[in-house]
């Protein structure tokens, strides 16, 4: 008998190799009764096969043993099914610990107790030393959300209105103190503040609110006086154009060309190789199934960015941002041109036209300006985009409008 080189298992072949079993019969001979030579060869590098091997065995045999398998199939995944538990993050509340003074801010040097307590600066919010950690939390919230604290209204509604407008009221969204920038419309800046407390804190009446607004509502186009006084439209004489976000830039394709998966919540997607590690990531190129769910749900990884819509200042993932900041680079032209992403979805887009209009070519070309531009193409641009699509196909051109202006800009 040739056994493994392992006896402790920690190289997975500690069965036999190769074996030969005899017996002594009455008239004084060995015969082999068994033998490796029905068995197959040991492979270290081979996964073992997980189908039962029926070789040899009758067909009345390979019935029962067919339907053992079956069973103990059904049975494994009953097992499993009872096994699973719902996993859910949590925590419990414990004693706080006892904050203290430090002399010279040494750990190794403390002084007397300190009670929880908001700095002095911003009111008199103050607990016993002795108090809860559930009362702490609560304490705090409270105070967070109290009508009498309109430094939280304040900054909420600067978010909102940031939103929609792409810059806030004050432009340093994270940083309302010193060292921020003081708003341009201070008076409006509290008037809002005062109504979203007024209204019981909605977030959907404050939207309502500022979409309604005359000065939302103005168009986007300029003027040489607006723009000799106010070049940056800080003070929104007309309605900021911007770029969209990388994420409603991709989201947008797959829903013009019909492939985005509208599924929500669960896992998210990866968009490289791997999510382990530190570095040597390879972004993937081409998507299926959860792979075309919205940016959102995308698998981040921290100091690596979309391989297409990173260039678009996507922020790094392992940093908060407080506002996406606008550029404009070569890197952002040629992935949105050449990208397999694109190509995809331009093929995409061009076989959905087809399906819906038919081959008829104007009716191709009304239809692709309809889904990506919600409008229909002017004459010039029926004129111009003819010969294109006869010339390199339907795709081409629903790769070129992915990659127009009135795509890619809002309004």
């Amino acid at each position: 008998m040739i056994w493994g080189r392992d006896h402790e298992g920690k190289f997975k072949d500690r069965l036999a190799t190769d074996y030969r079993i005899e017996v002594l019969d009455s008239s004084g001979k060995w015969q082999t009764v068994a033998d490796a030579s029905d068995r197959a060869p040991f492979e270290s590098n081979r996964a073992p096969s997980s189908s039962f091997n029926m070789t040899g065995l009758s067909d009345d045999e390979a019935k029962q043993a067919i339907a053992l398998v079956e069973k103990k199939k059904q049975l494994q995944e009953l097992i499993s099914s009872q096994s699973k538990e719902l996993l859910v993050f949590a925590g419990k509340f414990r004693k706080p610990d006892e904050i203290h003074l430090l002399r010279r801010g040494d750990p190794e040097q403390p002084l007397e107790a300190v009670a929880p307590a908001v700095p002095g600066v911003f009111g008199k919010v103050s607990l016993p030393l002795e108090s809860s950690e559930n009362q702490r939390r609560k304490t705090l919230a409270n105070w967070i959300a109290s009508p009498d604290n309109p430094m939280t209204a304040r900054v909420m509604v600067n978010r909102i209105w940031q939103g929609h407008f792409g810059i806030g009221l004050v432009t340093t969204s994270n940083d309302f103190g010193r060292n921020g920038v003081k708003p341009t419309h201070p008076e409006l800046l509290d008037w809002l503040a005062s109504e979203f407390i007024r209204c019981g804190w909605s977030i959907k009446h404050m939207h309502r609110l500022i979409v309604l607004s005359s000065t939302f509502r103005q168009a986007a186009q300029s003027n040489p006086s607006g723009e000799a006084v106010d070049a940056d439209v800080q003070y929104l004489w007309r309605f900021p154009s911007r770029r969209l976000e990388g994420e409603a830039i991709r989201d947008s394709m797959l829903a013009v060309s019909g492939r985005l998966n509208l599924k929500m919540g669960g896992p998210g997607y990866n968009l490289f190789d791997m999510r382990g590690g530190l570095s040597g990531f390879k972004p993937i190129e081409s998507f299926k199934a959860d792979g075309l769910r919205r940016l959102i749900y995308a698998h981040k990884v921290r100091r690596e960015r979309d391989a297409v819509f990173g260039a678009f200042d996507c922020p790094d993932g392992g940093q908060s941002t407080d506002r996406r900041r606008e550029s404009t680079t070569p890197i952002q032209a040629l992935n949105l041109f050449n990208s397999r992403f694109t190509l995809d979805e331009s093929e995409a887009l061009a076989a959905r036209v087809r399906r819906e209009v038919g081959d008829e070519l104007s009716s191709q070309i009304r239809h692709v300006w309809k889904l990506a531009l919600s409008r229909e193409p002017s004459a010039d641009e029926m004129r111009d985009a003819q010969p294109v699509v006869r010339e390199h196909g339907l795709a081409t051109l629903c790769r070129v409008i992915f990659n127009t202006n009135e795509f890619l800009f809002l309004p």
